[in-house]
């Protein structure tokens, strides 16, 4: 019975069913998120920076009269190249109802997993702590990292969602 927590998080994903998951590069790696939370896919524009806010936190920019964050996760997870031209890749995720944009090098393909296609990912050797990984899969040649972007997103570590005990709400 290997990593009893990890493939409990694995099954409450998929729910026993296949899911599909939106493929992205960041440096070198694959990466994969569950594409529910994905809103939209844009090239990149420039944001407007928010003082004292941590290098990967790009700013902030207007969606549609939504003031949207930006995070850069080659920056956050020191892998890749930090460039912003029209290549740059945006994706749009809705997270705990709050709109949010991550900086990515590339978006790959719509991939889709069972549970039996996914490994526990290891204790070790990626970009970022394995809590914000649902699991690793081999996609035709690829290992592809799954990311459980919703924990990422809504962490401490970021700071993108405000502590309820400081808003007093929801």
């Amino acid at each position: 019975m290997k990593n009893v927590v990890k493939a409990s998080a694995i099954s409450d994903v998929l729910q026993g069913e296949s899911r599909e998951f939106l493929s992205f590069v960041l440096g070198e790696e694959h990466y994969a998120l569950d594409i529910m939370a994905v809103k939209e896919i844009r090239g990149y524009e420039p944001v407007t920076k928010i003082a004292n806010a941590p290098p990967f936190i790009k700013g902030v920019l207007n969606l549609r009269g939504d003031i949207v964050p930006i995070v850069d996760l080659r920056m956050k997870f020191n892998v890749g190249q930090a460039t912003y031209n029209e290549f740059t890749i945006v994706i749009m995720l809705m997270v705990k109802g709050r709109i949010v944009g991550i900086v990515v090098d590339g978006v790959s393909d719509v991939i889709n997993l069972t549970e039996d296609d996914i490994r526990p990912p290891p204790e070790f050797g990626v970009a970022f702590d394995s809590k914000y990984l649902y699991g690793l899969a081999q996609v035709g040649e690829q290992m592809v990292i799954l990311v459980n972007i919703e924990a990422l997103i809504s962490s401490e570590e970021l700071g993108l969602f405000e502590s309820k005990q400081m808003t007093g709400q929801e």
